[in-house]
This record gives structure tokens, C-alpha cells and sequence, in this order.
């Protein structure tokens, strides 16, 4: 049974379109880091099927309040649900993956 839900699961992210929008603070390593990984994820995982929006939390203010964004850089999943906040540069990419729920 545990096998079943694993491959259930698998079928519905395969269709899954993941809106993504990546809060950084403007060009420092640690942003430039975190945009560089958070790419190579996406293109990896999830070609063709993700819309990245990469914002400068100097440049857009209301858009981080908007969002409670409460530190930087800060991944948000909007869709597919349920939304999801990962902190930090996105190194660990097996933490992302969990997080985005590309893996279990």
C-alpha cells in the first residue's frame, strides 16, 4: 500500500504547475546563491512546468509585507497547495524538494 501512495502522489505532481516567487535582498552571495539553486532545481524537477518570480525585497516593500516575509531569502510555494515559506540560500536541496513537495 505504502507503494501506491508513493506512485499516486508522483502521477499528480507530474501534472502539477508550481508558482514560485523567491525574495532576495538585492545582488549579495547569499541571494545570488539562492536564485542560482532555486533555478537549477526548478529546471531539474520541474521543466516547463514552474513560473519563478524572483523579488528584490529593497525594491518591492509592500510586496514583502504583503507576504510576510519575515527573512531573506525566502522561497514562497503558491501553488500547487499548500503554500509553503523556505527560509535560507536553498542549499540543501533535499530540504527544497521536500519542501516544494517534490519529494517525500
Amino acid at each position: 500500500m505504502p507503494q501506491e501512495k508513493q506512485d499516486n502522489a508522483a502521477d499528480i505532481k507530474k501534472d502539477d504547475f508550481y508558482t514560485l516567487r523567491l525574495f532576495i535582498a538585492g545582488v549579495s552571495p547569499v541571494s545570488t546563491r539562492a536564485v542560482k539553486n532555486v533555478r537549477a532545481i526548478c529546471e531539474e524537477f520541474l521543466q516547463g512546468r514552474f513560473d519563478l518570480e524572483i523579488v528584490d525585497a529593497h525594491q518591492q516593500p509592500l510586496m514583502v509585507r504583503d507576504e510576510d516575509v519575515t527573512a531573506l531569502p525566502m522561497l514562497i510555494k503558491k501553488t500547487p497547495g499548500p503554500k509553503r515559506k523556505l527560509i535560507g540560500d536553498c542549499s540543501d536541496r533535499e530540504k527544497v524538494l521536500k519542501g516544494l513537495g517534490i519529494k517525500n
